[in-house]
């Protein structure tokens, strides 16, 4: 069984392998910028009781995160990221694995982690930020997240720039079942290779008690992305081929809006009374 060794060696032991060049399938954008990193590996360190950190690649959140006194695993795909990792986390620290494919309940169980305040931090790689998003929002195990996306898609997650309207299918999900913040904004400059667009840091606290279970995740997910999908056509249209259309009449009264309406016009509270209304009549 794994077990985490919660006495990594020291930052001043690791050596950053300078030689090794970012992987552009895998969507390797390497942090360089050492306040920022500072600033992500302190969100939640006072409330953490065990971290997984996803994609660590040359370890500039790694060395900070090995700082402080709690369990610590790495999960990283580029094999050639193991040499520099090892020289400060053990073995039994590190899952070299494709993080879509690893199953985090299991992992969290065998690290013996059952039951513990699990934070999840990473620089996700652009490519694949939403697929990794969605697969922590559905492990209850995960308490904490705190997480770098491409700026355009953190706002799609929280709309920290005041855009109009908003609204998109992942952030009724995340506002869901997350207390959300914005970090920090990132300037391309603070990474290597610079990306082309500036990124953001968001930080995700789970409710204890969202709005809609989470064992109900995939009945949402559903219905959000049916309304979203088609987000600037009118929603009666959209649930009229999978809802009798009395019961849309009916339900579009009881939340005083329009079947005219579209779906990205509405807030948060607004989808998902509809949701929750719909689904108890049907």
């Amino acid at each position: 069984m794994l077990k985490a060794d919660i006495s990594p060696k020291k930052p001043t032991e690791f050596k950053i392998m300078n030689k090794i060049t970012a992987n552009k399938k895998l969507g390797q954008h390497f942090l360089t910028n050492q306040h920022v990193a500072q600033l992500m590996t302190k969100n939640f360190a006072s409330d953490a009781e065990g971290i997984i950190e996803i994609g660590p690649g040359k370890g500039v959140l790694t060395k900070y995160l090995a700082t402080w006194q709690i369990p610590f695993h790495v999960i990283e795909k580029d094999d050639r990221m193991l040499e520099p990792l090892s020289e400060f986390l053990n073995d039994n620290q590190i899952t070299c694995a494709d993080i879509l494919k690893v199953d985090l309940t299991e992992l969290i169980n065998t690290l013996g982690w059952t039951g513990k305040k699990i934070w999840v931090i990473s620089n996700l790689p652009y490519n694949i930020s939403v697929l990794i998003l969605l697969q922590l929002v559905k492990s209850d195990s995960i308490k904490y997240m705190t997480l770098m996306f491409q700026k355009e898609v953190a706002e799609k997650i929280f709309n920290f720039t005041n855009l109009k309207n908003p609204m998109s299918s992942l952030m009724c999900i995340c506002l869901n079942y997350f207390d959300l913040k914005l970090l920090c904004k990132v300037h391309p400059g603070s990474f290597s290779p610079p990306p082309k667009v500036e990124s953001a840091v968001i930080s995700f606290k789970r409710f204890d008690h969202p709005e809609v279970a989470l064992n109900e995740f995939d009945s949402l997910e559903q219905f959000l992305r049916r309304l979203f999908q088609f987000k600037r056509k009118q929603m009666g249209g959209i649930l009229k081929k999978y809802y009798p259309l009395d019961v849309l009449v009916d339900t579009f009264k009881m939340i005083n809006k329009e079947m005219t309406d579209r779906a990205e016009s509405l807030v948060f509270k607004e989808l998902i009374c509809l949701y929750k209304n719909l689904k108890k009549i049907c």
